[in-house]
């Protein structure tokens, strides 16, 4: 393998945690900036906050979700962690990304329609974000073994695909 490669997985590590930090602490915001819309307050104060929650939908927690992904598949394939405390944790990840996706139709929603459209009481989406979160946080830090379940042989090695480059062992 290429030696710069190798050298540079701790800075995937670092991009990839950055950016979940990020990610998640945006989802966990945004709802709470969500129940601040009142389109029968101020037109003014509605604009604000209309944007501020479009902003920082769009030009943070999006982006840094998309960094997330990227440098953890990344380092998926760099450090061959193919274990399945990673398969559950994957499941978790997509969970946030079911969160990630609800709450961008709730901006998108009160931004289109503020008169017909009341974001939900911020507690929902809240549990949305934090039981993933959690859960991730749970597996990624106890990297529990689950020794009594047994994954078939194509979950736990590759495929026999050629990356364009090699992976260490």
């Amino acid at each position: 393998m290429i030696d710069w490669l190798i050298a540079s997985i701790p800075l995937f590590k670092i991009v990839h945690i950055a950016a979940l930090v990020v990610w998640c602490g945006g989802l966990l915001t945004l709802p709470l900036m969500l129940a601040r819309h009142n389109p029968n307050g101020l037109a003014d104060d509605y604009r604000i906050v209309r944007k501020a929650t479009h902003i920082t939908y769009t030009l943070c927690v999006t982006p840094a979700a998309v960094i997330a992904v990227i440098a953890g598949t990344w380092l998926i394939f760099l450090r061959e962690a193919f274990v399945p405390w990673l398969f559950a944790k994957l499941v978790f990840v997509a969970l946030l990304v079911v969160a990630h996706a609800w709450i961008g139709h709730i901006v998108v929603k009160i931004a289109e329609e503020p008169d017909d459209h009341r974001p939900p009481r911020p507690i929902f989406p809240l549990f949305a974000v934090l039981i993933p979160v959690i859960a991730v946080l749970t597996l990624v830090l106890a990297k529990p073994a689950f020794d009594g379940i047994t994954f078939p042989d194509w979950l736990l090695e590759p495929r026999g695909g050629q990356l364009p480059f090699e992976v260490p062992s």
